[in-house]
């Protein structure tokens, strides 16, 4: 009887030993973990994109005898590159939350694109006259109201009309697409406004050196105020909060990240030629080592910073976004707790056919004309872009901030593909690929998360 007892004894203390290691071994990622509550999807996603970088770069280097994807100028067009699929995919969180699609988003861009040139170029110097101030101006919301019609006759079909997102988004596909031939005949037109080219970048596309610093020192005090304001309330309402090693250590990486991509960006100078003008111009002596002018960041990536903010403050701080995620997780509890469900799919594809024009003001600008090729292919990227950011099909999960990052894995991989010269079938192939590798990372995260 006392040996049966000490076994028993024994055997609790072994058990409670056991539990006690297994605590010890997972304590110090767990804890990290839960006091920082930094999102596991949010760290693959940046281990990833880092893992793409440095082998992209490495490659180059092995290959070539020099890496040239950690360089400032390919950094540089990297960012202007991915904005324009970026704006988009921060509308395609939404519309996938709520377990639907748009497969025209490529189309439409095109369509409204070309709007956007017959207006600036045939239409308004007519009546405006050439190099008017407003052109620009009255593009753009031609553009961006363009897109929320369109976006909303969409979304009428399929909330008002129960036509599946699926088929009314691949109708428009094709019907966008033949509307941009047919308004031009496949002509490409140009030149577009010099103003309106600035949204798109290039050398005098950027806010300089000095006013990217000035952006950097206003984020980062930005950074600080958010967290510092967060743990305020959470305080307030007794709730739990970080330690305070854990607030030090996000805000240091929030600011490091910041500050280092003002170097970066400040690190790509004009190129000679159009700073030997630039000098000509402006009755400037050029020094016999060169005259150095920083790019600073591009226009079209504030654009696309800005509608991310503005994007994450829908979904998170407003009745519009918690009413798009409980329709996500559940449509039909949604409805029955009085949400208006065909509304706000109405609204939803609106919003997505606006960013749609502001992403399609983007890219004209930047190839400074239209084409009947702008946003081929663009929807895959843009679907792309969200998944991979951990938005999923199952409806009411998703991040802003993750559709950006991963618009940026996106293009990253095509910017990488490019300058070790993959041909162009084998890089849809690879985006292909890792588009069926997110949806089935999700699945497993899904399941697991059960």
């Amino acid at each position: 009887m006392g040996s049966r007892v000490l076994a028993e004894d024994l055997g609790t203390n072994n058990s409670v030993s056991s539990t006690e290691t297994d605590e010890y071994r997972e304590s110090g990622l767990v804890k990290f973990l839960r006091a920082t509550e930094v999102d596991t999807r949010l760290l693959g996603m940046i281990g990833a994109l880092l893992l793409i970088w440095v082998g992209f770069h490495l490659y180059g280097h092995f290959v070539n005898g020099f890496g040239a994807f950690l360089t400032p100028r390919n950094l540089w067009n990297l960012s202007v590159q991915t904005s324009s699929i970026a704006v988009m995919a921060t509308g395609m969180v939404l519309i996938i939350v709520t377990r639907h699609i748009d497969l025209s988003v490529g189309s439409m861009l095109g369509f409204v694109a070309m709007i956007m040139g017959v207006v600036q170029v045939w239409v308004l110097p007519e009546y405006l006259g050439l190099g008017n101030p407003f052109i620009w101006v009255i593009t753009v919301v031609v553009g961006i109201v363009l897109g929320a019609l369109v976006g909303a006759f969409q979304g009428y079909l399929i909330a008002y009309l129960a036509i599946p997102a699926f088929i009314v988004t691949l109708g428009g596909l094709l019907i966008w697409r033949g509307s941009a031939y047919l308004v031009a005949r496949g002509e490409t037109i140009a030149p577009v406004d010099a103003t309106f080219s600035l949204i798109g970048g290039g050398p005098f596309g950027t806010i300089g050196a000095t006013w990217s610093w000035i952006l950097g020192i206003v984020v980062s005090i930005g950074i600080v105020a958010l967290l510092y304001g967060g743990r305020r309330q959470r305080i307030k309402f007794k709730f739990p909060t970080r330690p305070m090693w854990a607030e030090c250590l996000i805000g240091g990486v929030g600011i490091a990240l910041t500050l280092g991509s003002v170097i970066v960006m400040n690190a790509y100078p004009w190129p000679k030629g159009i700073v030997r003008r630039y000098a000509e111009a402006n009755n400037i002596d050029v020094p016999a080592e060169g005259l150095f002018i920083s790019h600073g960041y591009a226009i079209p990536v504030l654009i696309a910073l800005a509608v991310g903010g503005v994007m994450t403050f829908i979904t998170t701080r407003t009745r519009f976004g918690r009413y798009v995620f409980a329709i996500g997780g559940n449509p039909e509890a949604a409805e029955l707790a009085g949400i208006n469900t065909k509304k706000m799919t109405l609204l939803i594809f609106s919003l997505m056919g606006a960013l749609v024009g502001i992403s399609a003001a983007i890219a004209s600008a930047r190839l400074k004309s239209a084409t009947l090729a702008l946003g081929q292919l663009d929807e895959l990227y843009v679907i792309a872009a969200a998944v991979i950011g951990g938005t999923s099909f199952a409806g009411g999960i998703g991040t802003i901030y993750g559709a950006i990052l991963g618009a940026l894995v996106m293009q990253s991989l095509q910017s990488g593909m490019v300058l070790i010269g993959f041909d162009a079938a084998i890089q849809q192939m690879v985006v292909g690929g890792v588009l069926v590798l997110a949806v089935f990372l999700d699945t497993l995260y899904r399941k697991n998360s059960v």
